[in-house]
């Protein structure tokens, strides 16, 4: 299944669609994404995940990476979790760490 992580940017948010499988393969075009994000002066970022069928713990390592790279204050904000991609993200705890919005049901 092919990725793709297409930005949008408004006043102060960024927004990253995600499609496919986020896993070894993809992570590298995710990091240049969240890299190019980081550079902007964003208030917020939002990873919408409706159409996100896969994360694997390469994707999750991602995940850090994007939280570690935005400036300290920037919320993350994950939208439409698919309930594998949602079981994922909570049995690492990361769920903590980010605010989800549309979780699917698990």
């Amino acid at each position: 299944m092919t990725f793709s992580a297409d930005p949008e940017f408004s006043s102060i948010t960024a927004t990253i669609r995600l499609s496919g499988e986020l896993d070894s393969g993809s992570a590298p075009q995710f990091e240049q994404v969240i890299n190019d994000v980081a550079s902007r002066d964003v208030s917020r970022l939002v990873l919408g995940m409706e159409e996100l069928a896969y994360l694997s713990s390469a994707g999750l390592r991602c995940l850090v990476f994007a939280q570690q790279k935005m400036p300290a204050g920037v919320p993350i904000i994950l939208t439409g979790l698919q309930p594998d991609v949602a079981e994922t993200i909570r049995l690492t705890g990361f769920d903590r760490r980010v605010q989800i919005q549309g979780r699917a049901d698990a």
